[in-house]
């Protein structure tokens, strides 16, 4: 299944090289929402929120009003999955959270799912250079996803993992890291960064993992 991709910066619909270069600013981005509405599932970032820059709620809201939604960035707290889940998200992305201490905090993780039940969170477990990535991929950890995987398996509903290291670039996402997950976990695992061609996307779903792209449809690497 592929899950289209809103990035939210400063109200705007963007796309990030590697989380850091912008390349794509959508100034309408209302051809897209249009073009989104038949899919089951859309993947939205807060990016100010996730870099701890500031918030777009009120946006992230309108979408919601509309696009059936999980919703991750910044969401550090039951009051900030809370919120997210109040105005229509239908399940809630969290990373950074999850880490303290250098190592998975599986109280916090244990404390989200009995608050709002596993159905309703999904956790990221990004990779930049074979580390768990972390606060707007600013910064890493001495863990790898698949070991956030295993510690967190009993508190969610699904993973996301992202290549920080090929997010943007069109390049292709590495396959065997989709792989070494898969067999990681029984849950939903959604997977992008590089995501260059319907091919691999038919390569992943094949192996029961979903993939998230929006470098690849901004572009018209793919169609859809």
């Amino acid at each position: 299944m592929l899950i289209p991709c809103i990035d939210v910066m400063k109200g705007k619909v963007v796309q990030l090289i590697r989380g850091e270069k912008k390349a794509i600013e959508l100034d309408d981005p209302e051809p897209w929402l249009c073009r989104f509405e038949k899919y089951p599932l859309i993947h939205v970032v807060d990016l100010d929120a996730a870099m701890g820059h500031g918030s777009n709620r009120a946006f992230i809201a309108r979408l919601l009003n509309r696009l059936p939604c999980q919703v991750g960035g910044g969401v550090r707290s039951l009051a900030d999955a809370k919120d997210l889940l109040a105005i229509g998200a239908k399940r809630v992305v969290v990373g950074s959270a999850l880490v303290a201490n250098g190592g998975i905090d599986t109280d916090f993780a244990q404390s989200l799912a009995l608050a709002f039940g596993t159905e309703r969170l999904a956790f990221a477990v990004d990779s930049k250079n074979g580390a768990l990535a972390i606060r707007g991929w600013k910064e890493t950890v001495s863990i790898t996803s698949r070991e956030a995987v295993h510690k967190l398996d009993n508190f969610c509903s699904a993973f996301l993992y992202t290549n920080v290291n090929n997010e943007g670039l069109l390049k292709g996402f590495p396959i065997e890291e989709a792989q070494t997950l898969r067999v990681a976990t029984k849950k939903q695992l959604i997977v992008g960064g590089g995501i260059n061609s319907a091919h691999q996307i038919a390569q992943l779903d094949a192996m029961g993992v979903d993939s998230i792209a929006g470098m690849a449809i901004y572009t018209n690497a793919i169609a859809f």
